[in-house]
């Protein structure tokens, strides 16, 4: 079993950026495909950014490329996500999942095994 714990979330005005972090259990974070998705009201569960177990790799929608880095800390098994130059419409709860059998980055929720518990975000024009 992994828990995935999201933290970093709050309200920021556009413009403004947030990190967001994801704590792995620790035994599973090096083998672990790791990504950030997340979901605005009424909407589907979105991808954002993914990462590759080695973290060499990674991978990010279109409406976030430039602006937000996603990342890893293999010492403290968490994952991260740098938020830069947020706009209202990153409106949402975001969410951290984990696929344990392939090395990624992946893009699609379906491929995850694991999600964190999410954590919102809010930004105000």
């Amino acid at each position: 079993q992994v828990q995935l714990v999201e933290s970093g979330g709050g309200l920021v005005q556009a413009g403004g950026s947030l990190r967001l972090s994801c704590a792995a259990s620790g035994r599973t974070f090096s083998s672990a495909a790791m990504g950030w998705f997340r979901q605005a009201p009424g909407k589907e569960r979105e991808f954002v950014a993914a990462i590759s177990r080695s973290g060499v790799r990674t991978d990010y929608a279109d409406s976030v490329k430039g602006r937000f880095t996603i990342s890893r800390d293999y010492a403290k098994t968490t994952l991260y996500l740098q938020m830069n130059s947020l706009k209202p419409e990153d409106t949402a709860v975001y969410y951290c999942g984990v696929n344990m059998a392939y090395s990624g980055p992946l893009k699609s929720p379906a491929e995850y095994d694991y999600w964190g518990q999410g954590t919102q975000v809010t930004v105000s024009s």
